[in-house]
């Protein structure tokens, strides 16, 4: 029999309520993150196979098992890898859960991590290695070897503060910048003003982290709301894939800022507390920088950007982030940050 992949768009609440009901059926959490879906039906109109995308990430991949045997994951997969490589996404990344794995392997897809029952794939052999052996090494012996990842959405002087502490606490820091533009402040932009904020310490090396850390390939819940269960599955993928970055660098700590602001980076600082040392890394957790008794986050910074109170961020951003805002460039990401209805990170 010969099987059409039809879209299932938001609007078609009949057919959205079929996907929900086909991945509670076959044991699969329906994801809160999700662009694109598409499905099966047979003559009765009955939903027998479902997958989406978010992002480059495919996702709620699911096959009714009395029809399981016929092809339709085949068919599936292959009507999103034409979507996605339609967007220009060829680079693409797949979740299921670890009994699925064989099967994705199959259709030429390699494992990248596991963790909380979810395998994290790519279309790609040597994906992960080539990143692995981009990643620049030192030259010199350090003892001790550090690490920092932030997004600095801008940068500001509590991650400023975090930096010069890491670095001075230790021989060496690599310092991952969240590479993927999913931010208001461009990823150009944020590397810009980390490298010109830091230029003053001499024990750095700066890696881009692509789809490879709090991405939303690998960490969709960073940017967009999620139930906290997932949120702890997608940070114990992360954390597995840094475990193996640390690995290859020699990496023995990583440091975080405390987060009282954003549920999403709380929760994920547990999980790096609870999963670090379990991987032989210390977790160094540093108090925020205050500035008139409040942590200084870059929720705060993106508020008064949107709120026009630039004469405020003196004392919340370095000289070099404050100098970005104030040239002509900046204007475009100024309007897109005002635009924003919510620029709270959640």
């Amino acid at each position: 029999m010969s099987w059409t992949v039809s879209t299932i768009y938001p609007s078609d609440k009949r057919g959205q309520a079929k996907v929900s009901q086909l991945l509670e059926q076959e044991g699969i959490q329906k994801d809160g993150n999700l662009d694109y879906t598409c499905g099966i039906f047979n003559d009765a109109y009955e939903l027998v196979a479902t997958g989406s995308c978010y992002g480059n990430t495919l996702r709620c991949l699911a096959v009714d098992s009395n029809y399981q045997g016929e092809g339709l994951m085949n068919t599936v997969i292959t009507h999103l890898t034409s979507y996605q490589f339609e967007q220009g996404n060829t680079h693409l990344f797949l979740y299921t859960k670890p009994e699925s794995s064989p099967f994705f392997a199959d259709l030429g897809f390699y494992e990248i991590a596991r963790g909380n029952n979810i395998v994290f794939l790519e279309n790609k052999k040597n994906g992960f290695q080539t990143y692995l052996n981009r990643l620049k090494k030192p030259k010199t012996s350090a003892k001790t070897i550090a690490a920092l990842v932030m997004n600095a959405n801008p940068f500001t002087l509590g991650h400023l503060y975090l930096v010069e502490k890491a670095a001075k606490e230790n021989d060496l820091l690599h310092l991952f910048i969240v590479s993927e533009d999913s931010s208001l402040v461009p990823f150009t932009v944020r590397k810009q003003l980390v490298m010109a904020g830091t230029a003053h310490l001499d024990n750095i090396i700066y890696h881009d982290t692509e789809s490879y850390m709090i991405s939303q390939a690998t960490f969709p819940s960073y940017f967009q709301k999620d139930s906290e269960a997932v949120i702890r599955s997608q940070a114990a993928i992360d954390l597995s894939i840094f475990t193996q970055i640390a690995k290859a660098l020699g990496i023995t700590k990583r440091y975080v800022g405390e987060e009282p602001q954003s549920f999403v980076t709380n929760l994920y600082n547990q999980v790096m507390s609870e999963l670090l040392p379990q991987a032989g890394i210390d977790f160094v957790v540093i108090p925020r920088k205050t500035e008139n008794d409040k942590a200084i986050s870059a929720s705060t910074v993106r508020q008064l950007i949107k709120d026009g109170q630039f004469d405020t961020l003196t004392n919340l951003v370095p000289e070099t982030t404050l100098a970005f805002f104030q040239k002509p460039e900046a204007q475009p990401i100024i309007d897109r940050i005002q635009a924003e209805k919510n620029v709270i990170h959640y």
